[in-house]
């Protein structure tokens, strides 16, 4: 990648969408890439069309990260670009949540992005070097009705991300929260003519990422906000 020496890319919480794109233009611009999820079945064929490694990798449980983490070193070298992209969603009236769910949310949507990262960072401290991504949500900033477990996931793995970007930038890593505020398209979210402009493109927002990952330190940014140009906020 012209500019910068990141090398090794790991994605957590992979799959269709905007993972799989960003497994695209992470490869395209020469990166090797790892790809984890609980299910890597649904991986085969971004690992067909990328030679991306991919690896079991439950976020929300610490021996299955750390041990994902020493699978994709072993394999491909040390990530120095790190992408948290897990998120688990739980909807209801509140007081008809179910604590058992809303504890799970919060296990994926915070605690793994903290498990991950963490991982991320005790390799990533010693190079003095490193990237870690964080994938927001409207529910970062804005808590809807109806939405309140995603919403606390959303709002710690936030304050997460500020906290570790003012801790670890001096030991060379960037750690940035992006905001996707709207849908994004997909093959089961394809938008109807009506709304044609209503819809993030996933491939618009993996560049995005990368045009990120290319910053100078000497301008870094923390947070991005991404949203469609008729999206109101």
């Amino acid at each position: 990648m012209a500019g910068v020496s990141y090398r090794t890319a790991f994605i957590v919480g992979a799959g269709g969408g905007l993972s799989a794109s960003l497994a695209r233009v992470l490869h395209a611009e020469g990166l090797k890439v790892a790809l984890g999820a609980r299910d890597t079945d649904k991986l085969g064929p971004l690992r067909s069309a990328l030679g991306a490694h991919t690896v079991h990798c439950d976020a929300a449980q610490p021996e299955s990260v750390a041990a994902a983490f020493t699978d994709v070193e072993r394999a491909l070298g040390a990530p120095d670009v790190v992408i948290f992209n897990a998120g688990r969603r739980v909807q209801g009236p509140f007081i008809e949540l179910d604590p058992a769910d809303v504890r799970s949310a919060l296990m994926v949507n915070a605690f793994g992005g903290f498990l991950v990262a963490q991982e991320a960072a005790r390799r990533m401290v010693p190079a003095l070097h490193g990237a870690i991504f964080f994938t927001g949500a409207s529910a970062s900033i804005k808590g809807f009705a109806q939405s309140a477990p995603f919403a606390m996931g959303k709002f710690a793995l936030r304050g997460l991300a500020q906290s570790m970007a003012r801790e670890l930038s001096s030991f060379g890593i960037h750690v940035a929260h992006f905001v996707i505020d709207g849908g994004i398209r997909s093959a089961s979210r394809p938008g109807s003519s009506e709304f044609a402009n209503a819809l993030l493109e996933p491939d618009a927002i993996a560049r995005t990422y990368v045009d990120v990952l290319r910053q100078h330190r000497s301008a870094w940014s923390f947070e991005v906000d991404l949203r469609p140009w008729v999206e109101r906020f």
